[in-house]
């Protein structure tokens, strides 16, 4: 799967450096809590009732020998020996010091991982079947997709100040083992009757105090439009999605109350507008992953 180039490198240790000097404010007394909350935020970090909590992202749950064992280099080092991981294919760590967490981050990208977007209104980890690419029966294995969406949507400024958090999951397979239906946008993939491949859309899902199971918006997208068609919901949903009550501000309830056909008309009618060929998926780009 997909290694860091330099590029990806010298971002996340930019990333680094830059929280390092914040939390150095934060502890000097330099910035308020109210202050640090967006910055923190912004790194994977809650305030919990007796110490912070850190959350990591693990791409579409897939992780090597190596990265498993800096996560656990972390747990013993800065956390008390052992982290938690989610049903989103992230890992919590609840017990970090604050100071530790710049040193918690610059170790976790020497492996090539990072805690960006695993908190806050924004588009939070893409994830994926936990058999996926080794499952029989998938039409093509889906962390490809997965790590598509994760690189076009990691620091995106249309998608890192959204009414409310954004998940997205993906499956190749026939059993919904990724859960899509519960998701704010669920993709299967699978082929239409000329073989080309490319995606079901669902939108809307989600648990929580007020469950929905998501409703299908576009029975097809083609794979090479699909960065362009998940645009155009997110942009719909960031312009009328509600602002003024944390409760009723996921697309779920904007979805409920639109109607799924009015909300169809209005992603259909933005995705014509914007559809350009700089978001088209090319098929050497997918090889490249």
């Amino acid at each position: 799967m997909y290694a860091y180039d330099e590029i990806d490198r010298t971002l996340v240790n930019e990333r680094v450096a830059e929280f390092r000097d914040q939390v150095k404010r934060r502890l000097s007394g330099e910035l308020t809590e109210d202050e640090f909350k967006m910055l923190r935020l912004q790194n994977g970090v809650y305030l919990q009732l007796h110490a912070y909590m850190f959350r990591v992202a693990i791409p579409y749950g897939t992780l090597s020998s190596r990265q498993l064992r800096a996560l656990a280099h972390v747990a013993r080092r800065y956390d008390r020996g052992y982290g938690h991981f989610t049903t989103r294919q992230n890992i919590q760590f609840n017990w970090i010091k604050l100071k530790d967490l710049p040193d918690a981050l610059s170790d976790l990208a020497e492996v090539g991982i990072h805690a960006m977007q695993t908190s806050g209104n924004n588009t939070r980890n893409v994830t994926s079947d936990q058999w996926a690419g080794v499952a029989p029966g998938e039409i093509e294995d889906p962390r490809i997709w997965a790590e598509l969406m994760r690189q076009y949507t990691t620091l995106h400024p249309e998608f890192s100040f959204l009414p409310r958090k954004f998940k997205i999951a993906i499956t190749a397979s026939a059993h919904d083992r990724a859960a899509i239906k519960i998701h704010d946008v669920g993709l299967r993939l699978h082929k239409n009757a000329d073989g080309e491949t490319g995606f079901e859309v669902l939108v809307g899902g989600g648990l929580g105090r007020t469950p929905f199971i998501a409703k299908t918006i576009k029975p097809f997208v083609a794979g090479r439009d699909i960065l362009s068609y998940l645009e155009a919901i997110m942009r719909v949903y960031n312009q009328y999605g509600r602002r003024d009550n944390i409760y009723k501000a996921r697309i779920k309830i904007l979805v409920h109350e639109l109607g799924i056909e009015k909300f169809a008309v209005e992603v259909d009618e933005e995705w014509q507008q914007m559809k350009s060929d700089a978001l088209v998926i090319d098929d050497d780009v997918v090889e490249d992953i």
